[in-house]
């Protein structure tokens, strides 16, 4: 099924790329690395070849078995349904739809709303205040949520998709400096999440267009 090695086109800051570069070292992938820098000549998104790619002109794309996918969680779910081993989405029904659930929360709920795009539109001087308000609202509901699901990790012990949605929008609500101590339970998983192997070698600052400044 599979010709070559997938192709990931990711920018080393993009919280959506990394979610895919989790599941990509948790399911222990061997894959190259195309990085799309999202600010540089106007942003390399918008090139004509990129387009082409992927119209919406966003970050991550996976190019694997003869297709290319858009949209990290469409990505993930492939990844799951061809090689799901570990499990990214648990077995049981009700904790599968917990998993999504969080999942979307966080990537339709949180993320598009204090995304570059986004943040463009609202001018540089409410650029801040908007991202926070964004993601505070989300985390508001999400601590709520995280007190009927959660284990060790966000839907009981296991890691799960739910997980890889979380601690890139954690490092987001460090960017743009949210006070997290209202969410002890979203900074509680997230801790144990970055303790992990897969969340280390994907982290932002480890990625090849990492600028030299940001390196862990």
């Amino acid at each position: 099924m599979q010709v070559g090695k997938p192709i990931l086109y990711s920018y080393f800051r993009s919280s959506c790329s990394w979610r895919v570069r989790i599941a990509l070292a948790l399911k222990n992938m061997d894959y190259e690395m195309i990085t799309i820098n999202l600010t540089k000549d106007g942003g390399q998104q918008f090139s004509e070849e990129f387009r082409a790619l992927n119209p919406m002109k966003q970050v991550p794309a996976l190019k694997i078995d003869g297709i290319t996918i858009g949209q990290s969680l469409a990505i993930i779910e492939y990844l799951e349904e061809t090689r799901p081993t570990p499990r990214l989405l648990p077995q049981d029904p009700k904790k599968r739809a917990h998993v999504r659930m969080i999942s979307h929360l966080l990537a339709s709920g949180i993320q598009p709303l204090q995304n570059l795009s986004v943040l463009k539109q609202v001018g540089q001087e409410n650029q801040l205040t908007w991202a926070q308000q964004a993601i505070s609202s989300g985390f508001n509901a999400l601590e709520q949520i995280l007190q009927s699901t959660a284990g060790k990790y966000c839907v009981g012990d296991e890691v799960s998709m739910a997980d890889l949605c979380l601690a890139p929008q954690v490092a987001n609500a460090d960017r743009f400096k949210v006070d997290l101590t209202p969410y002890p339970t979203i900074s509680r998983i997230n801790k144990s999440l970055l303790a992990l192997e897969a969340f280390q070698v994907s982290h932002p600052c480890r990625q090849p267009d990492t600028p030299p400044e940001l390196r862990a």
